[in-house]
């Protein structure tokens, strides 16, 4: 079972192009399905049937996973017996059918123009440190970049004259962004007046002159919250909701925020228009004398 599931994982890597991230989540849940498997004497993916699925998908239930945990964990296996299926290693696939649990769907959580203002605002003084910070935090408002896809940035994605940045996710299609003034600003003063000439190629680095990690990043993005008062959950994530919430409140096409989201579905594009209704309701809701 190790052995296929290694073999496994070099596919995914070299004819699927997935990601590093993606690639530990696949191996984390097939890990623990094994497992589970071994725990009730079951040795080789042939002898799985539907119903052993849907009795471990129960088991994780019972251990309180969340229902998003579960619907990975399910997708994990559907895509493990699709490939052992192709091989041939199995005659039947046993996780064709499989479904994930239907679960509440949680709507990002975003910050106000007003806090996006302060937290903006935070990164002050000159020097490498709040020049780089700066940078990074117009950049990702003004982009709605992932944070992996703003630490991998290198200087040559990156048009200060024209405008725009270019990226491309999980080595996926690449897209084009436009920047705004306060992030060229940013940027460009960053760049040149405080990042180091020591020839990497990544744009934002630390104070070793290495290139940021994800970690870094977040003790970066919770300093300068608690600095502006914001009392709220934030991740760097929030940031990218927040980019798509205020685009599409201010009157943005939706078709054009999914493009400079990345999204290959617009359904996770519609999840920020949705909340936007939902507020407008509840503020119709508590202002108006007939509601």
């Amino acid at each position: 079972m190790e052995a296929l599931l290694h073999d496994y994982q070099a596919y995914l890597k070299d004819s699927r192009k997935l990601s590093n991230n993606t690639l530990e989540s696949y191996h984390r849940d097939l890990k623990q399905f094994i497992l589970y498997l071994k725990d009730e004497g079951i040795r080789h993916p042939k002898d799985v049937s539907h119903t052993t699925l849907l009795t471990y998908c129960t088991s994780l239930e019972k251990k309180g996973k969340a229902a998003s945990t579960i619907a990975r964990n399910v997708a994990s296996l559907r895509c493990f017996y699709q490939f052992l299926f192709q091989r041939k290693v199995v005659e039947n696939n046993p996780a064709e059918s499989l479904e994930a649990p239907r679960g509440p769907k949680k709507l990002p959580s975003t910050l106000s123009f007003e806090e996006v203002d302060r937290l903006l605002k935070q990164p002050v003084g000159k020097g490498f440190k709040p020049a780089r910070d700066r940078a990074m935090l117009e950049l990702l408002y003004a982009t709605g970049l992932r944070v992996s896809e703003l630490i991998t940035l290198n200087v040559t994605d990156v048009d200060l004259n024209l405008g725009f940045i270019r990226c491309c996710h999980d080595r996926s299609r690449e897209r084009i962004i436009p920047l705004g003034t306060k992030a060229i600003e940013a940027v460009k003063d960053y760049l040149d007046h405080y990042r180091p000439k020591n020839g990497q190629n990544r744009i934002f680095l630390n104070v070793q002159g290495k290139p940021l990690s994800r970690q870094g990043f977040w003790k970066i993005i919770k300093t300068y919250a608690n600095q502006a008062g914001i009392n709220k959950p934030i991740t760097p994530h929030t940031l990218r909701h927040s980019f798509a919430t205020h685009l599409l409140q201010n009157g943005a096409d939706i078709q054009a925020v999914q493009e400079m989201m990345g999204h290959s579905d617009i359904s996770t594009t519609q999840v920020y228009a949705q909340m936007i209704r939902s507020r407008i309701k509840d503020v119709y809701n508590k202002a108006h004398p007939r509601a």
